[in-house]
């Protein structure tokens, strides 16, 4: 479905991009590039049918010999509908010739992250004047080895009921006195049947393959 959008907030955001601290190996990075404004031209241009019935007349009198417009466009891809839980899926394996290999760099990523500066103006679950979208990390998925073996470790926040989050899922309701710190609570790794006390520092070292944060804002 085609649906009309005012050109001037099309392509805005709920915080300023500008502000990003857009260090190559991060989350914030990876966001950014995934939502980055992207010029559709030449062999990508877009087929409007706006400019083709202008150039052609009603649809009615074209028939076989309709000739479509392609014309020059903007894509943006953002967030309409901010939710309860965000589970970011990092691509851990790229092409190499005819094959595949994994990708081991360390992506940095936060306890606390906002979604504001990646969510659309219009964003449906956002209170109006907001310019923040707050998560809370409470999982994080490792992956050790190669593409052929390896082995799944985690590490999980054990913590307090968020009862904010509760009326998230259950209600669909927004609160606004939520803080903008991290949910308390001690993390833990676990490996199998084995489970450890850990500090933070150590859960934000890992080579994370899957971030799970939960909406605090």
């Amino acid at each position: 479905e085609v649906v009309t959008e005012d050109p001037e907030t099309a392509f805005c955001t709920l915080a300023k991009r500008e502000d990003l601290n857009l260090e190559e190996s991060s989350i914030h990075h990876c966001l950014y590039q995934f939502t980055r404004n992207e010029k559709l031209s030449e062999t990508n241009k877009l087929l409007c049918d706006v400019c083709t019935q202008r150039h052609c007349g009603p649809k009615k009198n074209l028939k076989s010999e309709k000739k479509y417009i392609y014309t020059n466009a903007k894509k943006q891809m953002l967030i309409s509908f901010a939710p309860p839980i965000l589970t970011l899926h990092l691509k851990r394996f790229q092409q190499a010739g005819f094959n595949l290999r994994k990708v081991n760099r360390h992506i940095k990523f936060p306890e606390v992250l906002d979604l504001a500066p990646f969510c659309s103006v219009k964003c449906k679950n956002v209170a109006k004047g907001n310019t923040k979208v707050l998560y809370s990390l409470y999982g994080v998925v490792e992956h050790s080895g190669t593409m052929r073996s390896g082995h799944y470790t985690a590490y999980a926040k054990m913590r307090n009921i968020n009862n904010h989050l509760s009326e998230l899922v259950l209600r669909g309701e927004s609160t606004q006195d939520s803080g903008t710190e991290p949910v308390k609570g001690q993390w833990f790794h676990i490996s199998d049947t084995h489970v450890q006390a850990v500090p933070a520092a150590k859960v934000l070292s890992a080579q994370a393959y899957l971030l799970f944060y939960e909406r605090l804002l």
